[in-house]
């Protein structure tokens, strides 16, 4: 089932020629382009978290150590959520009639609460023991050139991530950020926001070893390690928060309820639409349940089978994993999708 250029998109769609109801098409998200979303941010990630340890050890600094804890948490997620695509891929069995998409909400969320637990609990507890305890620390060339670094490398993944969301999102004519959080796709957003994270922490770790070695007080280093581990902390709640809404029933954009009535509506077998509603089952994967009135007088056995044939090829629609139909009593209210 397909709608023209000129209809709205969903959260997770392009528009091209042809696009299905869910909004998705080959100028928008795919699962190829996130998975090298995901992989450019482990490599990167995985460097940098083995630079800033060591960085960590030479220079003794409170928001170096915040820094490594950050990216190592950082490249655990990236393990979660490569697991996340792979599962999710699987295709549907006896067992699971509607293939395993929310998969990848799961382990995006074993993901967020390894930021939470790694990343913020290591960079506020290290902080607090460095402003009670405080260690001398030194080789602050070495910390400048490891964040340096860090930072070019950040922001190539920031990059690869943000174009991928631009492309999607400009489709739709949605803010960025609108889009990042509204998108089925939880390793984009995941991706996204880890790296704008990493990018904001490296900053603030970078201020407080300045301020360390210009005062000579290692206050502003441990104040650096715990305003890190707070930016974490936001983060992983807001991906956490994401993904238990996915896990317990997502319904799609409202844009995308109106292409679809208009899509339905264009079918000859229907007269009428008084009930549409698609949950997201997995990223840029719907199930689909409405009740229709049928065109003509049709005996109950044949309103039946033509249901059921409706059902089968909303179904082949690349996205719509499964469709349940009913018919329409005679008294509800048609829906008329927004112009």
């Amino acid at each position: 089932m397909c709608y023209s250029r000129d209809m709205a998109d969903g959260p997770d769609g392009g528009a091209e020629s042809a696009v299905d109801i869910t909004g998705r098409s080959s100028s928008g998200e795919s699962g190829s382009e996130s998975a090298l979303t995901v992989v450019v941010a482990f490599a990167a990630n995985l460097l940098i978290a083995v630079a800033k340890s060591a960085a960590a050890v030479i220079t003794g600094s409170a928001s170096m150590l915040a820094e490594a804890a950050h990216s190592w948490a950082d490249a655990g997620n990236e393990i979660f959520l490569i697991i996340a695509q792979r599962r999710a891929a699987k295709p549907a069995d006896k067992e699971h009639p509607f293939g395993f998409g929310r998969e990848v909400y799961v382990w995006s969320l074993f993901a967020a609460i390894g930021l939470f637990a790694v990343g913020a609990g290591v960079s506020i507890t290290h902080g607090i023991s460095e402003l009670t305890d405080p260690e001398p620390a030194g080789d602050f060339i070495v910390a400048y050139v490891v964040l340096g670094v860090s930072f070019v490398l950040e922001g190539i993944s920031f990059l690869q991530a943000s174009r991928q969301a631009k492309r999607a999102a400009a489709t739709q004519e949605r803010d960025l950020l609108d889009h990042i959080l509204e998108t089925s796709d939880p390793t984009v957003r995941a991706v996204f926001f880890e790296d704008a994270a990493a990018l904001v922490g490296i900053l603030i770790a970078a201020l407080g070893i300045g301020l360390h070695e210009v005062t000579g007080s290692p206050v502003p280093d441990a104040i650096g390690s715990i305003l890190v581990g707070v930016l974490l902390a936001v983060v992983a709640v807001v991906l956490i928060d994401r993904n238990r809404r996915f896990l317990v029933g997502q319904v799609a954009d409202p844009r995308i309820n109106d292409a679809a009535v208009r899509a339905l509506l264009a079918l000859p077998e229907i007269e009428r639409v008084t009930e549409l509603r698609l949950e997201f089952v997995g990223a840029r994967q719907v199930y689909l349940t409405g009740a229709v009135d049928l065109a003509g007088n049709l005996r109950e056995d044949d309103a039946s089978h033509v249901l059921a044939a409706l059902e089968r090829r909303l179904a082949r629609t690349p996205a719509v994993v499964g469709a349940t139909l009913s018919l329409s009593e005679p008294q509800d209210p048609a829906l008329e999708p927004a112009p």
